[in-house]
């Protein structure tokens, strides 16, 4: 008779939280404001605990700007038996260039971050010339989980 496992989920230490965001660029930025919670896909990089990110303009921006304190995930899901979940809490931060300064300094660190991903972001090639709005979140908590068969 071969031996039974069962499924073990595991907490995960905040630096395997942090390794697991640097190996993925994708994840869900959650929001809320009022009586109404919105999640929205998202790429991303991870950076000196800052997950640097980029949207267009709308309903979004404009909430999180008044409410800036989000959440965040990424998934590796392999199977019903096998899968890690990172979330993030921590305040969003959009970056203007206009203001000068430390800020344009900023700017243009987070466009060399994010190019990492796509070189083309913000460039003639652009697959996505609509998302301008370039925004960091502070990885002000993290926690994981991950699941396998023991």
């Amino acid at each position: 008779m071969a031996d039974a496992k069962e499924l073990v989920i595991r907490d995960l230490s905040p630096e395997q939280c942090l390794a697991e965001l640097a190996r993925h660029h994708f994840g869900r930025l959650a929001y809320s404001f009022r009586d109404r919670v919105d999640i929205e896909p998202i790429s991303y990089v991870l950076e000196d605990g800052w997950l640097y990110a980029r949207t267009s303009h709308g309903a979004k921006l404009r909430t999180v700007q008044h409410h800036p304190y989000v959440a965040f995930e990424i998934d590796d899901v392999r199977g019903p038996t096998d899968w890690t979940s990172v979330v993030v809490r921590g305040t969003i931060y959009f970056i203007d260039r206009e203001r000068g300064g430390s800020e344009e300094e900023l700017y243009e660190r987070a466009v060399k971050i994010l190019r990492s991903l796509d070189s083309g972001i913000l460039t003639e090639a652009d697959v996505a010339p609509h998302r301008t709005e370039l925004f960091r979140i502070h990885v002000d908590e993290v926690t994981g989980r991950r699941a396998s068969l023991g």
